[in-house]
């Protein structure tokens, strides 16, 4: 029962705040996506990244090796979605890049901090910052059939990552005040980016949901089984962990409809893939955590 709570506590207010932004759109309230999601992604995420890594208690080498079974998951991950994807006889630029890259920003984040703290919080964000870095490189590549992946380097995410490794690095601090803004301003990112998930959510419209169902099913057992080896096989500690698996297997994200979208893949049957993914989570989220905790 005290096990069950606990999941409780944590899933709730990620799948509430999604709610709520699911329920504001339905309701016939308006809310500008584009909007939110650049100041988000333009400030507040950043905000809250370099914040993270400069207030984190984990130690530098710890993120380190973090940042390497990341990579190293991803990779393996990459080959297995690929694998999954031919022998269903599927589009490689539209199915491809969405089994590979999970939520790992509006889901992700606040599920480590609820279940982990502020510790679990600063190994999430440095997974969250591999997956943007793929995402805005090979994610772009694959789903556009050859865009130029240096646009990542424009990516205000990206360079508050770098800028806060440094820090981390260097044991530098801002001032007070400056650190405090930094952290006030990091602190709208989780909110935002679950009530934007659901009003995408409730604007999404899926295609072809029997075959998103049997896929997004299949994605989950992929994610968790390579994320707990990959956790394994670099002899990661509990929590970092949790926090891979978590990461690992979040649902498909939302960025993988928008570059569907932008660069003409089967943006409905993507869409199918967030939806049914997301709803899904609601499932195999607190099984997951029950699982970890």
């Amino acid at each position: 029962m005290e096990a069950a709570l606990t999941v409780l506590q944590i899933v709730t207010p990620v799948f509430l705040l999604a709610a709520i932004g699911f329920v504001w759109v339905k309701a016939g309230f308006a809310y500008d996506i584009q909007f939110v999601t650049r100041l988000a992604m333009s400030l507040a995420v950043p905000a809250l990244v370099f914040s993270a890594l400069t207030r984190t208690e984990v130690s530098p080498g710890a993120l380190s090796i973090v940042t390497l079974a990341a990579i190293a998951a991803y990779g393996a991950i990459a080959l297995a979605a690929w694998l999954a994807v031919r022998l269903q006889g599927l589009e490689i630029r539209t199915y491809l890049a969405p089994m590979i890259f999970g939520n790992t920003g509006n889901v992700g984040l606040p599920l480590a901090l609820f279940a982990y703290g502020q510790e679990g919080l600063g190994y999430a964000v440095v997974i969250f910052a591999v997956s943007a870095v793929l995402v805005f490189t090979l994610g772009i590549w694959l789903v556009s059939g050859g865009a130029s992946p240096l646009r990542v380097l424009r990516e205000p995410m990206v360079l508050a990552t770098l800028a806060g490794a440094v820090f981390l690095w260097r044991g530098w601090k801002l001032p007070e005040v400056l650190d405090n803004s930094v952290s006030l301003l990091g602190q709208m990112a989780i909110p935002l980016m679950l009530i934007t998930l659901g009003v995408a959510v409730a604007r999404l419209k899926p295609e072809r949901l029997g075959r998103t169902v049997w896929l997004s099913l299949l994605r989950s057992v992929l994610t968790i089984a390579i994320a707990a080896g990959v956790a394994a096989g670099f002899g990661l500690p509990p929590v970092a962990t949790g926090v891979l698996i978590l990461q690992m297997s979040a649902p498909v994200a939302v960025t993988s409809y928008l570059l569907a979208e932008r660069y003409r893949a089967d943006s409905g049957a993507v869409a199918g893939l967030v939806v049914t993914s997301t709803l899904l989570a609601i499932g195999t989220i607190p099984l997951t955590l029950a699982f970890l905790l």
